[in-house]
């Protein structure tokens, strides 16, 4: 019987996604106990190879659908799940080997708990993807100081009930960018006090490759994101105080690091806030 259907969008990264379902090979986790869902968002480049070289090994869905969104992609991948628990990664992710365990062990105890795990930068090299990781952490860090009332996961490494999931619509499709939308629905979750528990032990690597214009378009979009968020969201919309700005450019110094990046990703940070200031307020 399945118990956990993981879900993965994808869109013109083959490599990634290989590498992707490379490592749930490895996964220390019953293979008959969850399931994988492949959801083509309308790539140029056939998965047909990819998928033919993996099905044997895994338990594999693959669904396929024009492009359209990663948001609307995870919600075609939940209405054809299995499983009693719904799992969301990304193509250019690969889950550390306990991660499911990890997961589990949680269900076991609370089986109505929304799940968001930790990601760690596989590129350390790429000082954009550096920063792109450590601003999230930072956020983790100010959302998900209490890890068993948490209030915010990204979608890459996101789990919770197939139940729970429905009734609650699924991810918001008419966000206009793939920004946005996992804000969204961890807002849902917490105003309707569903218990959102953060599993640091959780752990997926994530390479996401970024250039200069990469970083600044991901950031730009990202205000984008929040103006739709606030337009969606008028009642009860928490304005965050000075000190988080401030905590968050002074953040990267507790970061394990060298100096020099330290230096460059607080740069980043400010470029971060600017294009994301962009973002909201330019059409």
């Amino acid at each position: 019987m399945t118990k956990i259907s993981v879900i993965i969008p994808t869109y013109n990264r083959l490599e990634r996604l290989k590498n992707c379902l490379e490592s749930f090979t490895k996964i220390n986790y019953d293979k008959d106990l969850f399931e994988i869902i492949i959801v083509d968002d309308g790539s140029s480049q056939s998965l047909d190879n990819i998928i033919k070289s993996f099905e044997k090994i895994l338990n594999l869905t693959y669904l396929k659908q024009e492009n359209t969104g990663p948001a609307t992609a995870r919600n075609n991948g939940a209405t054809k799940a299995k499983g009693k628990y719904l799992v969301f990664t990304d193509d250019d992710c690969e889950p550390d080997t306990e991660w499911l365990g990890h997961f589990n062990k949680i269900w076991e105890i609370n089986p109505d708990a929304v799940l968001g795990g930790k990601t760690i930068n596989k590129l350390t090299n790429n000082i954009y993807s550096q920063a792109s990781q450590c601003l999230v952490d930072y956020l983790y860090k100010y959302y998900n100081f209490d890890t068993q009332k948490a209030q915010f996961f990204t979608s890459n490494n996101f789990a919770l009930p197939k139940h729970i999931f429905k009734d609650l619509g699924g991810f918001n499709t008419t966000f206009p960018l793939a920004a946005g939308e996992d804000r969204e629905l961890c807002y849902r979750l917490f105003q309707q006090d569903f218990t959102m528990i953060y599993v640091e032990k959780a752990i997926i690597y994530h390479a996401h490759l970024l250039t200069f214009k990469g970083f600044w378009r991901q950031h730009f979009n990202y205000g984008q994101g929040a103006k739709y968020f606030h337009s969606i969201k008028t009642k009860n919309i928490k304005v965050e105080p000075i000190k988080f700005y401030w905590q968050l450019l002074t953040y990267p110094l507790e970061w394990d690091t060298n100096n020099n990046q330290k230096l460059s990703i607080i740069f980043l940070f400010l470029l971060s806030q600017i294009a994301n200031t962009f973002g909201f307020f330019l059409r």
